[in-house]
């Protein structure tokens, strides 16, 4: 995350409660759509359209809940 959205190393201070959406500047949705592609290398993953919306983005918690469903970790 921190890469994609060329934090500077402020991502790492981000916990499951940090919000996303609307709520860092660097983040809207070109830089959604990159930040899903860097997952889905990442992990080796794909991301169902069906479950990609806003609550995905809410905070880093439900971010990493998708990846988690995509992993099976659910």
């Amino acid at each position: 995350m921190d890469s994609v959205l060329s934090l500077n190393g402020r991502a790492l201070q981000f916990t499951a409660e940090t919000p996303l959406l609307g709520s860092i500047p660097e983040f809207d949705s070109f830089s959604a759509v990159a930040l899903l592609a860097a997952l889905e290398d990442r992990f080796g993953i794909a991301f169902n359209d069906a479950v990609i919306g806003a609550d995905a983005f809410a905070s880093v918690g439900s971010l990493t809940g998708l990846v988690a469903d995509c992993l099976g970790m659910v």
